[in-house]
């Protein structure tokens, strides 16, 4: 008799535990492994945009049919599309997914004569026999590892989602945080728009020279040693974020998602173009006006009063005289370097480029095993054999230089496009020596630097000297046409 009861209870046991296993509604059994805290707009299926199998048991059964990243350009058509249709249809084509600007520019440095439609065109060169393969190489393998068909770099701050996860997802330390789908932090931002790009120099940032010694790597208190891959000056920041503004508060998504109207100064500042519209979050009282950002807080607007603003017979840009400081990298040397005899680069070590960094620092150590001289195409994933190491001539943010762009207006201009490449092969063979870039102005070209504050006492001799260096060379021009034609 106890027997049987004893084998009943068993059996009763036995049913209880197959019957009473609890499957979330919502999530399936995906959150026994991945436990992610999801927003309410998101709160659905995982499966609804990873596909898999939500109640599988085993993981490769689980794993059937898996998209891991599901806000890829690739794959955002499919997953984010029923959602959010306008924006999937209209963001491919905007510059944060094409970089067709700055793709076609550097092209065209080199010698290409047709512009592609997007820098995922950019040919794929195993062997490059000219200048403009070789740089083709180049962009693919270093310089596309911001976009979004990319995680970024494996720095603690630059690594990032992909697609449009890559703003509306946080990474801390490389690792996603959470599955919480947000507006964009300046955090966000940051983890592309870094080092000696706009963006940067809103929070007053300015990357040192990569040779070690330029650079100052003492001990911190930060939470991590190099954040964005290579130490950085801290220089003056831009007025707006010191008042407390943040990206987004001037660059909305309509600019950023739906190809809309780029913000500018006159637009907040200038009373007869807010007279005609207020831009988004701005609102009039009286003869003042007031901006509240996204977290709430109200920043009143000052608009131009200063004769300056009034009495100039050119077209100056407002950061022709408001730039506190600007971007000013001149030489940039960028050396494909096949050949495993590193000795000399290890001066160099710090390139802002993980997989560079870990192999010169790996290679520099003769009790660790060598790795292979190679680098990943940043749209392929594939590997082949070359890294691409990186230099300056200088590197400074002190002077302000001034040029003019095709609408003939004065405008803060940098050297973008002064690239000189070189490849040296696995042999040590100089394949291609110090070819620079063909662009016009020595690769000087018009910029919004993004570290606004007050004109100060010499914003007029900045001007001033410009424009006295523009007679002096037209000046030249003319008399050397005079001698010519004699």
């Amino acid at each position: 008799m106890i027997r049987i009861v004893s084998i009943l209870y068993m059996l009763v046991t036995l049913c209880a535990c197959n019957t009473t296993e609890t499957i979330d509604p919502t999530h399936g059994r995906c959150i026994t492994c991945h436990t992610m805290e999801l927003d309410k707009n998101h709160s659905f299926t995982c499966t609804n945009c990873h596909r898999g199998i939500d109640t599988a048991k085993e993981e490769t059964r689980a794993h059937q049919g898996l998209i891991s990243n599901p806000a890829h350009p690739q794959q955002m058509t499919k997953s984010c599309m029923p959602c959010h249709k306008e924006i999937v249809e209209t963001a491919p084509q905007g510059l944060h997914f094409t970089l067709s600007n700055s793709t076609n520019m550097f092209r065209k440095a080199f010698g290409a004569d047709v512009d592609l439609t997007s820098f995922s065109d950019t040919p794929v060169v195993a062997e490059p026999s000219s200048p403009l393969e070789l740089g083709d190489d180049l962009l693919r393998r270093r310089c596309f590892t911001c976009h979004l068909y990319d995680s970024g770099q494996a720095y603690p701050y630059t690594t990032h989602g992909q697609g449009c996860a890559a703003c509306h997802l946080t990474y801390v330390d490389a690792t996603l945080e959470n599955h919480s789908f947000s507006s964009p932090t300046d955090t966000r931002c940051l983890s592309c728009h870094y080092g000696n790009y706009v963006g940067f120099d809103y929070y007053g940032r300015f990357e040192h020279d990569l040779n070690v010694e330029y650079r100052t790597p003492y001990t911190t208190k930060n939470e991590f040693f190099r954040p964005y891959g290579v130490e950085y000056h801290q220089l003056s920041a831009d007025i707006h974020q010191q008042k407390g503004l943040s990206c987004i508060d001037c660059h909305s998504g309509d600019e950023l998602m739906l190809q809309g109207k780029k913000p500018s100064c006159a637009g907040c500042h200038d009373s007869k173009a807010l007279a005609i519209q207020l831009p988004k979050g701005v609102t009039a009282q009286e003869n003042t006006y007031t901006l509240k950002d996204h977290s709430g807080k109200e920043h009143p607007l000052p608009t131009l009063t200063h004769p300056a603003h009034f009495n100039q017979n050119e077209d100056v840009s407002c950061q022709a005289c408001h730039a506190q400081w600007s971007f000013d990298d001149r030489g940039k040397h960028f050396l494909r370097m096949d050949s495993d005899d590193l000795e000399s680069f290890f001066a160099l070590n710090v390139q802002g480029n993980y997989r560079i960094e870990t192999i010169l620092t790996n290679n520099a150590d003769y009790d660790k095993e060598e790795l292979p001289i190679e680098m990943t195409d940043s749209l392929t994933g594939e590997v082949s054999p070359g890294i691409w190491l990186k230099g300056y001539v200088t590197r400074r943010w002190e002077n302000v230089t001034l040029g003019r762009d095709e609408h003939n207006q004065i405008r803060v201009v940098r050297p973008i496009l002064d690239y000189t490449l070189s490849w040296l092969d696995e042999d040590e063979n100089v394949q291609m020596d110090a070819v620079p870039s063909q662009a016009a102005n020595d690769g000087l070209r018009p910029y919004t630097p993004h570290t606004t504050g007050s004109a100060g006492l010499f914003y007029e001799a900045r001007l001033q000297q410009f424009l006295n260096q523009e007679k002096r060379e037209q000046k030249t021009k003319s008399e050397s046409s005079i001698t010519t034609e004699q």
